[in-house]
């Protein structure tokens, strides 16, 4: 009796399992070795891909490929001294064997040396019957070195090769994208699909080139075309859903959007975008019910807390903004845009504590937008620490120096200490870069700007005659 090629692998590991089990010694041969760390391999099962590898080397210590697989594990491992040793004495036997190029460049790109790597490749794509998979090596080397055009190429040539390379397609796009060759991009797809007129992966790839160039009705065509080659194909109704919103058809939007739940488990994009659809139509009830779902089916979402929290900034509902903002910050409190949103909604309740922490927050974090430091600013003001406000406004500087908004509250602040010469110094300055934003000075320190000293600098200004 016959066994299937499947049967034979289960009959092979089965009595490999059970050799390992009992601690007995049965007799595979290389091919059966071969196939079992194979299927250890794919199944991530290291410790026992080593110890069948260990064995088969032991039953047939000349055999090559065994040897490779060995050479494979040191690699994973990261013991890459150990894999290029065995590995270059491999090569002085066998010559012609392309896996032990493949092998070699693999060791080189680990240690960044992507250029040998292509060397590598090179010589393994001579030797090679099969070049589809070292094409689409040689691609990525390039890739890594960001030599777009050559990446390109044998990408090209891989998808030549094998017309399903689906990935070879994705990154001859990336490519393209990367280069800003959209028109040159959607040239290439439409040669392909002139070939495979079928191919719902291609469709969707013009459809974004398209979508990219802001050319929305091609873009609209090509995936409708998409969904014609395949009407499962979620990608497609998605990119269609944001075609629609940039059309302003958002009950269109919505319905594409919705189709997609019906084919899968909800995404929290699609349940996002509907929300904002219904938003946009004045549906206030859906679109909020729908950013709930949203966050129930992703809290890490950050732009579904964040509609929500928009959404009920918008309604001038600041204390369910504050809710949410504050559910948002106890699952992520590392978002800068969480703590943009705490510190507003604060400062707009009149919490300046609270505002200032979150503006503090933010600026902690990185975001150095001129506002940040100028609200932080007034916020500390309102507190009356004076001496932070003016501490703040200095970091400010280094990011934003020869800033007349930074100038005149420096000015403001050293008058209110008593220290007039310094006081002095910046409102000259500020007048001299702005004498529009004088109305700073006017409305954060009214005293200061009726006082006679500040009167007279900015009549002098204004008249230097004088």
């Amino acid at each position: 009796m016959q066994h299937s090629p499947n049967e034979h692998n289960n009959f092979s590991l089965s009595r490999f399992e059970s050799m390992l089990k009992t601690n007995s010694v049965l007799f595979f041969d290389s091919n059966e070795f071969e196939e079992i760390i194979h299927y250890y391999l794919e199944n991530g099962k290291i410790k026992l891909a080593k110890k069948a590898t260990k064995l088969g080397l032991q039953q047939h210590p000349s055999s090559v490929n065994l040897k490779l697989f060995r050479i494979e594990m040191f690699v994973f491992e990261n013991e890459l001294d150990t894999a290029d040793d065995l590995l270059e004495e491999l090569i002085v036997i066998e010559k012609s064997n392309e896996e032990l190029y493949i092998q070699k460049a693999n060791i080189l790109s680990r240690r960044d040396k992507h250029k040998e790597a292509i060397k590598m490749l090179e010589v393994a794509l001579e030797l090679t019957e099969d070049e589809s998979d070292v094409l689409s090596l040689l691609g990525m080397e390039y890739l890594f070195l960001e030599d777009f055009e050559n990446s390109k190429y044998y990408f090209i040539k891989c998808l030549e090769n094998d017309g399903e390379d689906f990935s070879a397609l994705y990154n001859i796009i990336y490519c393209f994208e990367y280069l800003e060759q959209h028109e040159a991009a959607i040239d290439y797809l439409n040669e392909f699909l002139n070939k495979n007129p079928y191919c719902e992966v291609a469709w969707h790839q013009v459809g974004k080139q398209y979508f990219i160039l802001k050319e929305y009705k091609k873009a609209l065509a090509a995936f409708d075309f998409a969904i014609i080659s395949d009407d499962t194909f979620i990608g497609a109704y998605l990119e269609k859903g944001k075609v629609l919103e940039k059309l302003k058809r958002y009950s269109e939007a919505i319905e594409s959007y919705t189709v997609t739940l019906g084919l899968d488990d909800p995404t929290s994009f699609a349940l996002l975008r509907i929300g904002k659809c219904y938003e946009k139509l004045g549906n206030k009830e859906l679109a909020l019910q729908f950013f709930n779902k949203c966050v129930e089916e992703d809290a890490l979402l950050d732009k579904g807390w964040i509609a929500i929290t928009d959404f009920y900034l918008s309604a001038k509902n600041y204390q369910k903004a504050l809710y949410y903002i504050d559910k948002a910050i106890s699952i992520d409190s590392e978002n800068v845009l969480y703590w943009k949103r705490y510190a507003k909604i604060n400062y707009r309740l009149n919490f300046f504590e609270e505002a200032e922490i979150g503006y503090r927050k933010t600026l902690e974090l990185g975001n150095y937008e001129l506002n940040t430091w100028l609200i932080r600013n007034d916020v500390l003001m309102q507190l009356g620490e004076y001496e932070a406000a003016t501490n703040n406004l200095f970091q400010a500087a280094e990011f934003y120096p020869e800033c007349a908004e930074i100038e005149y509250r420096l000015a403001g602040l050293f008058y209110h200490n008593n220290e007039d010469r310094k006081g002095e110094f910046h409102l000259k300055n500020a007048l001299r870069l702005d004498q529009e934003y004088l109305i700073i000075i006017e409305e954060l320190f009214p005293k200061i700007y009726v006082s006679k000293r500040v009167q007279e600098i900015i009549k002098k200004h204004k008249n230097p005659s004088l």
